[in-house]
This record gives C-alpha cells, sequence and structure tokens, in this order.
C-alpha cells in the first residue's frame, strides 16, 4: 500500500463517506474542503434501503437512526383535489423486502455522523479552508496546487477523487468536463417545527404531482421537525445558486392548492431557494488517477430521491475497487466501469419521473388512474433494483 494519500475534495457526505471507505484499511486519507467551518446547512434527505445498508456496514446504523424518522408509507395525492391517488408502504413493509428501512433525517446530521466517524481514524484528515486550484497527473501520482488561510501549498497524491458536487472545480477546471446545467426547475426547501403540523403528516411522507409542480414533506430529526420541499417550474434569475425566498413568493403560485396543503405552505416563515442542475447520461467520470463521485459524476434531479445514496453507493465500491487494485488508476477503471450503468440508469428515471409528476390537465386525470389502479406492493416492488441494492 502507497503511502503516499489518497486526496478527496469535498467533505460532503460523498467525500466523508468515501473516506471511511477508503481509510478503512489503513490507507493514508486527507480530505480538503474550501469552507472554513462544516456547518449544519441543507435541509432533509431521504436514505433509501440501499443507502442505508452500506451506512451500516460503517457502524453507523445506531447514529443515524436515533437522528432520523421512519415513515411508514408515501401518500401520493393530486394537488388538483387534494385526494389520495396512490399510497407506497415504507416502515416494516420495505425492512421485509429490502433489508432495511427507509429513512428520512436532516443532511446535517448525516453529514455531522460521517464526520464523527472520521475523526475515529488517526489516518483520516480533514483539512478546512483549503481551496484546490490546480492539479496535475503523472504516471506515479497527482500534484495538487491548494489555496489555504495561510497562502499557497502543494500536495502530491496517489489519487486525487472529486466529491465536490454540482459546481466540481475537478470535474471543470482540471478534467475539463461539462459542468451540470439548469434544468428550468427551482425547490423551494424549508424546515418547520412538526407540532404545527397536522397530526396527518407526522408519520408519512406527503408527494402532491400539480401541473408543473410537486410538494414533498416528511418528517426528520427523530419526528421533531418537518421538511418541506416545493419544486416548480421557473428561470432562474438571480446572481447565485441559492438564495432566501419570501412566504408571499411561493404562496401565490397556489392560489387553488387544497387547504390543508396551503395551510402546510402556509407554516414556514421563509424559503431558501435553490436552481436544479442535472447532467446526462453517459458523461466521463475517470482520466488516468483523477476519478469523480457523486454530484460531480452524475448529478441528477430530485425526482428519485437517490442523490445521497448514489454518492453513499459510490463511496462503497469506490473502497471496494482501491482494495482489489493496488495501482490508483486501474481502481479508479474498475470503479467507473462498476458503477456507470447504474448510475446512468437513476438518471433516466429522475428525467422520466420529472415528466409524469408535472403532467397537466387533462393527461395528470390518466396517470392518477393508472397509479390509483396499481396495488402498494406492486407499487413498492417497481424499485426493487434501486432498494435491493447490495454493495458487494
Amino acid at each position: 500500500m502507497s503511502d503516499v494519500p489518497l486526496v478527496i475534495a469535498g467533505a460532503g457526505i460523498g467525500g466523508l463517506a468515501a473516506a471511511l471507505h477508503l481509510g478503512a484499511g489503513g490507507r493514508k486519507i486527507i480530505i480538503i474542503e474550501k469552507a472554513e467551518r462544516l456547518e449544519a446547512v441543507g435541509a432533509g434527505l431521504q436514505i433509501s434501503p440501499n443507502a442505508l445498508k452500506v451506512l451500516q456496514k460503517l457502524g453507523l446504523g445506531s447514529s443515524i437512526r436515533a437522528a432520523a424518522f421512519r415513515p411508514e408509507a408515501i401518500s401520493i395525492r393530486s394537488m388538483r383535489n387534494g385526494r389520495e391517488i396512490a399510497q407506497v408502504p415504507l416502515g416494516m413493509t420495505i425492512k421485509r423486502r429490502h433489508g432495511a428501512p427507509y429513512l428520512v433525517l436532516h443532511r446535517a446530521d448525516l453529514q455531522t455522523t460521517l464526520l464523527e466517524a472520521t475523526r475515529q481514524h488517526d489516518n483520516i484528515e480533514v483539512r478546512l479552508a483549503t481551496r484546490l486550484v490546480d492539479a496535475e497527473q503523472d504516471a506515479d501520482g497527482v500534484s495538487l496546487r491548494l489555496e489555504t488561510s495561510h497562502g499557497s501549498d502543494h500536495l502530491r497524491a496517489d489519487a486525487l477523487i472529486g466529491a465536490d458536487g454540482v459546481w466540481s472545480t475537478v470535474r471543470r477546471r482540471i478534467l475539463g468536463l461539462r459542468q451540470a446545467v439548469f434544468s428550468g426547475r427551482t425547490a423551494y426547501r424549508a424546515v418547520v417545527d412538526i407540532e404545527g403540523v397536522a397530526e396527518t403528516w407526522r408519520s408519512t411522507t406527503g408527494l402532491w404531482l400539480g401541473a408543473d409542480a410537486h410538494v414533498v414533506h416528511y418528517p426528520i430529526s427523530a419526528g421533531k421537525k418537518l421538511n418541506i420541499v416545493v419544486l416548480v417550474k421557473e428561470r432562474w434569475e438571480e446572481e447565485t445558486w441559492s438564495t432566501p425566498a419570501g412566504s408571499e413568493t411561493l404562496l401565490a403560485r397556489f392560489p387553488n392548492a387544497p387547504a390543508d396543503l396551503k395551510a402546510l405552505l402556509q407554516q414556514p416563515q421563509g424559503w431558501l431557494k435553490w436552481a436544479l442542475c442535472g447532467m446526462d447520461p453517459g458523461s466521463t467520470w475517470v482520466d488516468g488517477r483523477i476519478g469523480l463521485l457523486g454530484d460531480a459524476a452524475h448529478a441528477m434531479l430530485p425526482f428519485v430521491a437517490q442523490g445521497a445514496a448514489m454518492a453513499i453507493e459510490d463511496a462503497a465500491i469506490l473502497g471496494q475497487c482501491f482494495d482489489r487494485n493496488e495501482n490508483a488508476a486501474q481502481a479508479l477503471v474498475a470503479y467507473e466501469a462498476a458503477r456507470r450503468e447504474r448510475a446512468d440508469r437513476v438518471l433516466r428515471v429522475a428525467r422520466d419521473n420529472d415528466g409524469i409528476y408535472h403532467m397537466g390537465f387533462p393527461l395528470s386525470l390518466a396517470r392518477d388512474a393508472v397509479l390509483s389502479r396499481i396495488s402498494p406492493e406492486r407499487l413498492l416492488s417497481r424499485y426493487d433494483w434501486l432498494y435491493g441494492w447490495e454493495a458487494d
């Protein structure tokens, strides 16, 4: 095993998970992160069985379950009339089917759990306030040029893993690949106390389908908070890719929403809106000793709730490939070969769901009729290929 470290750019969920997998065998890992401190940013995310099983194998299952919530079902409803169209069972049903529950939690809780786990490894180092400026590779490794609070710095790595998100420096500046592009959709996110929410929404995930818009909400923070996400079709005219938004602006988009949905959307005092960006299937992830992971490799729209899960899966397979290949370049080739087809399939499903979720009238009537005739178990079984995945 080389004494030269593997360097991971990005201390998000994918980067921290990758560090744990790559460092499990004693390999030296350095995570570089441009933020000066890792703050509790973001909102809720969904951890399906395929991702949770990976995290459990890292020994993090109990910590994650303590911070998460296990919804009993997904209630799919019409934004036009408020009626329930269908219900997808979760709870014990999905646990029996796939060996692990379906959890929802705050992104910051998962990131904190992963960060604390890295601190238990003497061979994993996290360097904050460290920005990757450039990198050049040769036959023996990668030379990185960094910028820190103390000035310029250099680092030699056996390989460089870009886990630095949708706006990846590794992807754009170093590999010269096309970045994710704006999808024409915006996500408004907010978190509220569960006490102000109707009892109906305290144990399930709600999914409201409407013309060019949909709403998702679910409990997080061990059931003490409710995460609300509203996705709409609109132009993006802001100077940054995320910005605060007032409640009046959002509520004005839903003048005819069902009363219980409107009451839910009135709960937040304000929202944070994000431009949703994604990539097409077939993009390159690896060049020699430099590779991409998570959103940097395959940024996807959130219409299958698998962004974090795919990064966690990537991390597990990346670790296995480095365990089986002494040469970093060979390990990265094996990693991309193992992951590409599955990630591309999820990208395509997310794109297809975009059209299905946002059908206008009268096509939505046909969609709702079809969904209402499918049994709950069959609705769940459609994603057996996704939720039943095993890292081995």
